[in-house]
């Protein structure tokens, strides 16, 4: 990749250098950021000490927050599905006695 397509980004006061296509710069920018809070928090808390063990509470919480909401994500989808299902089925009941009324 060129200089160009290099992204500086600052977490926890260090800098650095990733490669990233163009159109990938700003969410790589705004995942740096929140990476950066996520482990400002920690350190702040006091419970964690060094870096390496900020980064691994960090990358921790935030993919138990990702399966956490892909969980949830995957129960609203399951849900409207079903009622989808039930829709259907109340439209084909519904066709079936109209084309029974129609025959008579």
């Amino acid at each position: 990749m060129t200089q160009s397509n290099t992204v500086s980004v600052h977490i926890l006061d260090k800098e650095y250098c990733i490669a990233c296509p163009p159109d990938e710069r700003a969410n790589l920018e705004s995942a740096a950021r929140y990476l950066d809070g996520k482990m400002r928090e920690i350190r702040t808390s006091g419970k964690v000490i060094g870096a390496d063990r900020v980064a691994v509470m960090a990358a921790l919480n935030i993919t138990h927050d990702l399966l956490h909401k892909q969980q949830h994500l995957d129960l609203q989808a399951s849900s409207t599905r079903e009622q989808v299902r039930d829709l259907l089925e109340r439209v084909d009941h519904a066709l079936a006695e109209d084309a029974d009324g129609q025959r008579s």
